[in-house]
């Protein structure tokens, strides 16, 4: 899914806990998203909604839930990067 937009690669940072994560996501939201990353077998059918007689596509669930979660993703590392690039601006007038 990740090439559906042109996404830049993830990146990842150690947790707490020692476990590597994506920058802004818990463990088990980077499971469920690298889980969801690489499944195909759901987009092979499709589920019937009990509530309305529609036909939902599973696919399009999974892939909603991987754009929320890689948006969570990409909104910290972006915040991170402004940070680490405001730490490096304050590092650097102080050697001048």
């Amino acid at each position: 899914m990740s090439d559906v937009e042109n996404d830049s690669p993830r990146r990842y940072m150690v947790d707490g806990c020692g476990r590597r994560v994506l920058v802004g996501l818990t463990i088990e939201e980077t499971t469920e998203f690298e889980t969801l990353e690489g499944s195909t077998a759901c987009s092979l059918y499709h589920v019937q909604d009990p509530w309305n007689e529609r036909h939902v596509s599973c696919r399009s669930h999974r892939e909603g839930r991987w754009r929320e979660l890689y948006a969570k993703h990409e909104h910290a590392w972006s915040e991170w990067i402004a940070q680490s690039r405001a730490r490096s601006t304050d590092v650097s007038r102080l050697l001048n």
